[in-house]
């Protein structure tokens, strides 16, 4: 350091914070054996603080704005350091920069599931995640009960003891609540409300900080209860899933192109939405006329379609697709106990289902 520096350093002294970081809540200005020049210039900017501190005692706290340091704006560290008439330059403090804005993007999560009673499932895990801002509300408690003598305090220094707090309270929370897992989704916001207000009944007075916000992102359930959960959805898409599977034989069946005989032939895709169509309206057209047909036997029938076996099909659906024109007479079918493949009006169980037999067509007149 040169000599016009030094003579500089001796008159010039400026205290600030340009805050760099986004999490940091606590600074303490860097000052060798913390002596500062009488008259020397206080920047706090916006969203800052500033506190001097006296041998372990907080003294005087500086809102935002350019202070010039003397007596009359150092009342509480004149009378700490004894300063009857003044004080000399140097006096010695630390001066500690306390973060009032908020600081976001601070996450918490379950570590591990959170056990609850669930009125449908029964007693289910599961997880939470989101994310919470914090900031700064009182500055001479949170000086006195996190940061001590630490030259730099951020966010991350609490965030643990922060999220246990929030995992904790949540479990709490979804305990007294009982609220179904179901019901759960689309009341993330009045979850995320309770437990923001139950966790700041804990930090307020104690650290001096404010939990500004804090959102619920997810709550998911075990893989188990999700794919049970997949399933009941899938099978309340279905329906009624007798006329379900009818539908897929009219669908095969529709498909194929002559694999039972001429009249199936051709038949496409349109006869297939011919029987979905009839089998909503059961009791109508030549479903009701199924209604003549003898009783079934107890067993599943086979039917051959291009060539392959497709089935197995209740006598029912058998019965249903035969009178939408799925299943021709000579279409091939098979059923436990039957030698063989047969055609379908062949088969005494199926045969009155094609109507009484039409006559041969009358011999040429001579």
């Amino acid at each position: 350091m040169g000599l016009f520096d030094k003579l500089l350093n001796e008159f010039i002294d400026i205290i600030e914070w340009v805050d760099d970081s986004k999490h940091t809540l606590v600074w303490r200005f860097p000052r060798y054996q913390n002596e500062i020049k009488n008259g020397a210039q206080l920047i706090v900017r916006p969203g800052q603080k500033a506190i001097f501190v006296h041998r372990g005692q907080v003294a005087d706290v500086f809102e935002p704005g350019n202070y010039e340091l003397s007596t009359d704006n150092l009342p509480l560290l004149g009378t700490l350091a004894g300063w009857k008439y003044g004080f000399n330059s140097p006096f010695r403090a630390e001066v500690y920069f306390i973060s009032t804005k908020q600081l976001t993007d601070l996450k918490w999560g379950t570590p591990n599931p959170v056990m609850m009673r669930d009125p449908e499932f029964g007693p289910i895990r599961i997880r939470a995640f989101g994310t919470y801002a914090l900031r700064a509300v009182d500055p001479r408690a949170l000086l006195k009960e996190l940061v001590g003598t630490d030259g730099s305090f951020d966010a991350e220094a609490i965030s643990e003891l922060l999220r246990s707090m929030i995992v904790a309270t949540f479990s709490e929370l979804l305990s007294r609540a009982e609220i179904p897992a179901l019901d759960m989704a689309r009341r993330y916001s009045e979850i995320a409300q309770q437990l923001r207000q139950l966790v700041q009944e804990k930090i307020d007075d104690e650290y001096g900080l404010e939990l500004s916000q804090l959102v619920l992102v997810n709550i998911s359930l075990p893989e188990a209860v999700e794919k049970a959960l997949d399933t009941r959805t899938s099978m309340g898409v279905v329906g009624d899933l007798n006329r379900f599977q009818q539908y897929q034989l009219g669908q095969a069946l529709g498909s194929g192109n002559g694999g039972g005989g001429a009249a199936a032939e051709g038949a496409g895709l349109g006869l297939g939405l011919a029987l979905a169509g009839r089998m909503l309206q059961p009791g109508t057209g030549p479903v009701a006329s199924a209604a003549a047909v003898p009783p079934p036997l107890a067993a599943s029938w086979h039917v051959a379609v291009n060539g392959q076996s497709q089935g197995p099909y209740s006598h029912d659906q058998l019965v249903a697709a035969i009178a939408a024109g799925q299943v021709s007479p000579g279409t091939l079918v098979w059923s436990s106990g039957m030698a063989a493949w047969s055609a379908a009006v062949q088969v005494p169980q199926l045969s009155a289902a094609f109507g009484p037999p039409q006559p041969p067509p009358l011999p040429p007149q001579p």
